[in-house]
């Protein structure tokens, strides 16, 4: 009897051990599907806003050097670049 018993908790964890590794192949699958649809749509977003006006482009690298001469005004010192926890966002 106690083979028996051994036997189909060998069993037993071999199965746990079996749905464990399937969940994690699964989580992964899912995290690459999600990780794949967001960078879709951002090359959907940027197609779809660069045909809309060629220009957009330009003026988002303007605002964005913009913002950051703003924030380095504003959080630190002419002299030194803005800590990233020093100011919030």
């Amino acid at each position: 009897m106690s083979d028996s018993s051994s036997v189909d908790e060998l069993r037993q964890n071999k199965d746990d051990d079996d749905a464990l590794e399937l969940n994690k192949d699964l989580e992964r699958m899912i995290e690459d599907a999600e990780n794949m649809s967001v960078q879709l749509t951002w090359m959907a977003y940027d197609m779809v806003a660069l045909r809309t006006n060629p220009e957009l482009g330009a003026s988002m690298l303007k605002l964005e050097e913009a913002y950051q001469r703003c924030r380095a005004a504003v959080c630190a010192d002419r002299d030194q670049e803005p800590e990233p926890g020093k100011c919030p966002d």
